[in-house]
């Protein structure tokens, strides 16, 4: 029975992970409310029931409030700490006055970003960390040096990427003495360009650039646990009205519906159950914290196991306007 990669590492088993950018409010410095804290652990208690057990995290997400909510209710709840897994980024730095929005792999700050995450986290160590997206100027040996300085203190026991090709993958293998156990990308029956040229395109960090390996590919070999976020493409095929949708989205919108329909499902569960259909063994971050639509995904494990070659290119073609590459 294949398993995905993360599974070897014995962190987790969780086949769905729940995002957790939209806890806390708004995405200012004003304080969240109780209806926040509440919501969130609605959201919570929603992945425990159906059996999602990894948490997501950023530490911008809202401007660290995120981190900050879950927290408290770890605080509240300790008991939970050893029965889920928590993995969190860090990298980006908003603009500050006259300096830009910008990526820092800089040791200094990811040591301080780790220090903040487990402060707002309220926990002693964060199971999987995240560089959030590309840095251009990422020195790889300085980067090895910050991750063998958490490593060492036990403050995160894994660690891996997000939005990186392979080549970028290779050069941060070559210095850290572990491998990169995640690479965290956009995909979903929308975006499928990963399908098609088996490289990291269309992201704003290196849009249009052909690499010289498959970052796909090149994740399979070394087992490197492939995440989707965006996996439920903003909830465009499962209700969500969508402004001047174009004949390919109409048309895979109702091809959906009429799977779950057949299948006795969900839209989720159809729409996640296709990425995970892949022989890659992707794990999807869903962003809702609606409690029903939580549920309304457990069943995508099910439906990946089920879909056969043809429905899964039926869904494929119709998103590409039906046709093939």
């Amino acid at each position: 029975m294949k398993v995905m990669p993360i599974e070897k590492t014995g962190i987790t088993t969780s086949r769905l992970v729940l995002g957790c950018m939209g806890f806390g409010g708004d995405w200012n410095h004003s304080p969240y409310s109780i209806e926040d804290m509440l919501n969130a652990e609605k959201a919570i208690d929603a992945a425990l029931a159906n059996d999602i057990t990894m948490f997501d995290h950023a530490d911008i997400y809202r401007r660290g409030k995120a981190e900050k909510v879950f927290g408290e209710i770890l605080k509240s709840r300790p008991e939970l700490r050893e029965k889920i897994v928590l993995q969190s980024k860090c990298g980006i730095r908003f603009a500050d006055g006259e300096i830009p929005n910008r990526y820092d792999f800089s040791k200094s700050h990811i040591l301080d970003s780790v220090d903040g995450i487990l402060s707002r986290l309220n926990t002693e160590y964060i199971d999987v960390l995240l560089l959030h997206r590309p840095d251009p100027l990422m020195e790889p040996e300085v980067v090895a040096e910050a991750f063998e300085t958490l490593k060492e203190s036990g403050k995160v026991r894994y660690f891996g990427v997000s939005n990186m090709s392979a080549s970028q993958i290779k050069l941060l293998n070559a210095y850290c003495s572990e491998p990169m156990v995640v690479n965290q990308l956009n995909m979903s029956l929308k975006e499928i360009d990963w399908l098609e040229h088996g490289v990291l395109v269309n992201q704003k960090a290196g849009a249009g650039v052909n690499f010289p390996e498959g970052t796909m590919e090149y994740c399979r070999l070394e087992n490197v646990q492939i995440q989707a976020w965006g996996s439920l493409a903003n909830g465009m095929y499962s209700g969500r009205s969508i402004e001047n949708p174009s004949e390919a989205d109409l048309t895979t919108i109702e091809l959906v519906k009429r799977l779950a329909d057949e299948k006795e499902t969900s839209q989720e569960a159809i729409v996640l159950g296709w990425l995970m259909r892949h022989p890659a063994m992707i794990q999807p971050v869903i962003g809702t914290t609606n409690p029903e639509r939580i549920a309304k995904c457990k069943d995508a494990i099910r439906q990946a196991e089920l879909m056969t070659r043809e429905e899964w290119y039926t869904l494929y073609t119709a998103s590409r306007g039906n046709r093939l590459p």
